[in-house]
């Protein structure tokens, strides 16, 4: 993934950097997973993204970022949250109560196939990279789709097709992204997207019931160990990281971390929470992370730059 670069280069700081964005987002998977074993989900998903778009915003700030939002950029704002973080990241929370969670990573990362679907056709060349990860990431999609997940009233399949609206509705959230009058400042843009979706996060998990039937008794402390993981590693200290990356290095070597993160999910599912790894599985991986590597190289001159924008503020929760 480095290959071109010199790696003598990078420092010890940019060494941890990399770390941060390779093995910390890869384990949110995990995190979350633990999260929603006794806190309900969107409340889960509400709760991380109002703490960290309250510290990025502060972070701005302090600063000396411009922290001032029109009207315009909170409705451009909003309208990102929901397809980005109210269904995007409302179903990942939703699904991983049956979904394991390298098996969640792995669906999520089928995210540029849907990209690839959803772009008109003069934003992008239909050639042979492109054909074959489709082709790649829906066969891996479908090795990942459980036997008895096809039975009447199955909660894989659900969780399975959730994972996948909500693939597909960062898709779209990436190609509105894109012209949306959205801030200009990194921090205060992250802030604006992740404040809107908690808000409607809490909002939906008020309407849903979640928030009356909450015992915090009930709460476990690997569930609040799992929350608080999110919030400070996978939020604040990885997202500050892919921040700090990309000011000193190129968007495509930073966005190495799109190949390493369903690794480690699922190498983490399968050491910490006794998930399986079975040939289907492995074979699964290795072919969704073939599609994003064709993917994304057929894409790297055609796909805007707020592409690496929506990335950033998805795994900056």
């Amino acid at each position: 993934m480095f290959t071109g670069y010199n790696v003598r280069k990078l420092g010890a700081r940019e060494w941890l950097a990399f770390f941060a964005i390779y093995v910390i987002w890869g384990s949110t998977y995990l995190a979350i997973r633990l999260a929603v074993e006794t806190i309900p989900p969107l409340l889960t998903a509400g709760v991380r993204h109002l703490v960290a778009g309250a510290v990025l915003y502060g972070v701005s700030a302090w600063m000396g970022g411009r922290v001032r939002v029109s009207a315009t950029e909170w409705r451009a704002s909003v309208v990102v949250a929901v397809l980005f973080f109210l269904i995007g990241h409302g179903t990942l929370h939703w699904a991983e109560q049956t979904v394991p969670s390298g098996i969640a990573a792995l669906l999520v990362a089928t995210e540029p196939v849907w990209i690839a679907m959803l772009m008109p056709a003069d934003r992008q060349r239909v050639g042979w990279r492109t054909i074959a990860g489709l082709i790649a990431g829906l066969v891996g999609v479908a090795l990942l789709i459980p036997r008895d997940a096809l039975s009447a009233g199955s909660t894989q399949l659900w969780g399975v097709t959730a994972i996948l609206v909500g693939a597909m509705s960062w898709a779209l959230g990436v190609r509105y992204s894109a012209t949306a009058p959205l801030p200009r400042d990194a921090f205060v843009r992250a802030a604006t997207t992740l404040l809107s979706g908690a808000v409607l996060l809490i909002a939906a998990s008020a309407m849903s019931g979640e928030l009356a039937g909450l015992d915090l008794r009930a709460v476990s402390s690997r569930s609040l160990f799992g929350l608080g993981y999110l919030i400070v590693f996978g939020s604040i200290v990885a997202f500050s990281a892919y921040t700090w990356l990309l000011e000193r290095h190129s968007a495509t070597l930073v966005a190495t971390h799109t190949f390493v993160n369903p690794a480690v999910a699922v190498l983490l599912g399968w050491l910490a929470a006794g998930e399986a790894l079975t040939p289907q599985v492995g074979g699964a991986t290795g072919l969704i992370l073939v599609a994003v590597v064709l993917l994304e190289s057929a894409s790297r001159t055609t796909v805007p730059a707020a592409r690496g924008v929506a990335r950033a503020e998805r795994h900056a929760t």
